[in-house]
């Protein structure tokens, strides 16, 4: 391996904080300035750097007081090192005129610094839901390796490990958030770009990701014509339709093309609502049927209802006309069937 020790000097206030009987520790951590030249990108670092308003500000901060909290790196073999954490502090550093940023140097497998590198960034805030599906991706698959291996793993014999459940311990999500979240890596990029742009709503984009990535450019020629994006609903349509070999971008085109309606309600099942009673009552004085078991006269009983309660508005006098007019079609049922049975 290349040697980059001439760009590396033990930093001021390492010696400060160190305690006096450490010194000669070698397996203590070292905090080291090392040329930003010599620092390279993690391979596959789902994570962004962007120099926006947020980068700036780090500039400055770094411009006046320096990086306060030391990045985290690991040698490669090619020579140089592999920033595992601290990739915004690397280009905030850049931006400020610095040459060289604080790192720890740690000797690191693949897994643990995926592992590291996930979850020191997860901590950040305004993550987008690409990064955190690519990112949870990594650090599955890591997991999932370091589970396969016995020197690493804890389990007892006759336990079945879960990475799933290993990745969501310490992040607040389930088991199934995290799998929901890795589910979108199986989205072409456009609808991705969706995602994250907030176009496309999390729950369906975990439904489309269940497409076939001809059939998912197919929905995007279709939500550019239609100019819409497909409701949770919409998308559990289009996913059943391709898992039963029936979708097409007609059929996609179709579903797109449905106005979204509010749930129906099942009148056949629900009373009358109590605004339909009361115009009812106005507009005709023939019998009712009310609740579809009994047809109500409504003249001989409106002389017994208080104007007035026709008159108030609002939901609680509605609740009354409603329960008074289905009292009274139980009380006129009960009526006619006792003079059926006396006729008989």
């Amino acid at each position: 391996m290349k040697s980059s020790g001439k760009n590396i000097s033990l930093t001021s206030y390492d010696d400060i904080f160190m305690a006096e009987e450490s010194h000669d520790d070698p397996k203590r951590e070292k905090i080291v300035e090392i040329a930003l030249s010599e620092l390279h990108p993690f391979k596959n670092h789902p994570f962004r750097v962007v120099d926006d308003e947020r980068m700036r500000e780090t500039a400055e901060s770094i411009k006046d007081y320096g990086v306060l909290v030391p990045g985290i790196v690991r040698p490669r073999p090619e020579g140089g090192y592999e920033i595992i954490a601290g990739h915004r502090r690397k280009r905030a550093s850049e931006l400020a005129g610095k040459e060289t940023m604080p790192v720890i140097v740690r000797n690191l497998d693949d897994d643990a610094a995926i592992i590291i590198m996930v979850d020191s960034n997860l901590q950040r805030e305004n993550i987008l839901p690409s990064e955190r599906a690519f990112a949870l991706k990594m650090k599955m698959e890591a997991v999932k390796r370091q589970g396969e291996r016995t020197d690493l793993t804890s389990c007892q014999i006759g336990t079945k490990f879960r990475a799933d459940t290993a990745v969501a311990d310490g992040t607040g999500d389930s088991a199934r958030t995290i799998q929901r979240f890795i589910r979108l890596t199986n989205l072409i990029p456009p609808l991705l770009d969706m995602v994250d742009e907030k176009k496309i709503a999390f729950s369906p984009a975990v439904e489309l990701s269940y497409l076939k990535p001809e059939e998912q450019r197919a929905l995007l020629d279709g939500i550019d014509k239609q100019q819409v994006t497909p409701s949770f609903s919409q998308a559990q349509r289009i996913k059943k339709g391709s898992q039963e070999g029936i979708l097409s971008p007609e059929k996609m085109e179709e579903i797109l093309s449905e106005v979204k309606k509010p749930p129906r309600k099942d009148v056949e099942s629900s009373p009358p609502s109590p605004p339909s009673i009361i115009n009812r009552l106005e507009s005709q004085d023939k019998p009712m049927e009310v609740s579809g078991f009994i047809q109500l006269p409504i003249e001989p009983f409106l002389k017994f209802i208080p104007k007035s309660l026709f008159q108030q508005q609002g939901p609680e006098s509605q609740e009354k006309l409603t329960k008074l007019f289905l009292k009274m079609a139980e009380l006129y049922k009960k009526f006619i069937e006792k003079k059926r049975s006396q006729v008989k």
